[in-house]
């Protein structure tokens, strides 16, 4: 599919997830006359300077870039005004100023990994697998000054299966984002989008993950942890802390758990059983088995290598960090 020249796009994006949908449009013959990401990080113990996955994957392929600290700033929206581009889109970026929403003559839309109106803000996919939800989905909608209130233009659903962690859930919507970034966009220049309110008065709020967010609390119902750790999965990992017999109390970090038969009635929440190399942890009502861990300081491994260095006798319950 070709495009006319004054069909311009600006993509504003951050993260891997936006980079499979500034592929897609490129793919299609979209043509994306600039993009606009974060300025550059510095991070960890050898203050490297850190790129977003955006900014590589525009350098790679030799678009212009863009990477304002302000998004008022007069040069950065007259740079913008200048490109004279028809359309905006925007995948996990940071909210923006209206002077630059309301700039492109054919609108600006987003991307939001959920079904709005449910699950709006920063965090969508991990509060849908902490929540326990069986489904969810994206929608793009054109932006407002509300953030994730615009007027819904397309959306499709997927199931979350019992066997899903927030990663293989964030690959799905990725890939299904990116086409329906695609099919918007389409239907923007062709003229025949259409668009609806969301229902008012009806949505879930996504906060972004706090730290406290991490913590498992053992006096909450196994289902409930369970999918606090699918939800924190891969990352930024569910935290808890045990006393060892050998060691002193430790940090740890759990990425993978099961649900079990076993009624834990006769235990304390934070209570452990070990059996044949399993790792059960008594919660308030029943056991959960604890699959895959990360000692402080340690790498990932399996309950049974873990239980070969370690002895838990016992899961702090409420600790305080």
């Amino acid at each position: 599919m070709s495009h006319t020249e004054n069909n311009k796009i600006v993509f504003f994006g951050t993260p891997e997830f936006a980079v499979e949908s500034l592929n897609a449009l490129l793919e299609t013959g979209h043509n994306v006359a600039a993009v606009v990401t974060m300025p550059d990080k510095i991070a960890g113990r050898g203050h490297k300077l850190i790129e977003s996955d955006v900014k590589k994957y525009a350098v790679s392929k030799g678009l212009r870039l863009l990477q304002p600290v302000n998004l008022k700033d007069e040069n950065f929206l007259k740079e913008l005004r200048e490109i004279d581009a028809s359309l905006f889109v925007i995948i996990a970026f940071r909210m923006l100023p209206k002077s630059v929403w309301q700039m492109p003559p054919l609108g600006t839309f987003n991307l939001h990994a959920s079904l709005l109106p449910k699950y709006r803000g920063a965090a969508p996919i991990n509060r849908a697998v902490m929540n326990g939800d069986t489904e969810t989905g994206v929608t793009t909608f054109f932006l407002q000054h509300e953030i994730d209130t615009g007027d819904i233009i397309e959306q499709k659903k997927i199931k979350i299966l019992p066997e899903d962690n927030v990663g293989t859930v964030y690959d799905r919507l990725m890939k299904l984002g990116a086409g329906m970034v695609v099919s918007t966009v389409d239907k923007i220049f062709d003229g025949s989008v259409t668009s609806s309110p969301q229902p008012s008065g009806e949505y879930t709020p996504a906060p972004k993950i706090f730290a406290e967010d991490c913590i498992l609390h053992w006096n909450n119902k196994a289902e409930s942890i369970h999918n606090q750790v699918r939800g924190l999965s891969p990352y930024p990992g569910a935290r808890c802390s045990a006393r060892m017999a050998s060691h002193a109390p430790m940090e740890i970090k759990v990425f993978s758990t099961s649900l079990t038969d076993m009624k834990a009635d006769d235990a304390y929440p934070g209570c452990v059983r070990i059996s044949d190399g399993h790792l059960y942890v008594a919660c308030a009502d029943m056991y959960i088995e604890l699959l895959e861990l990360q000692p402080s300081g340690k790498k990932r491994m399996p309950a049974s290598a873990f239980l070969l260095g370690y002895t838990p006798e016992q899961f702090i319950v409420n600790e305080d960090n």
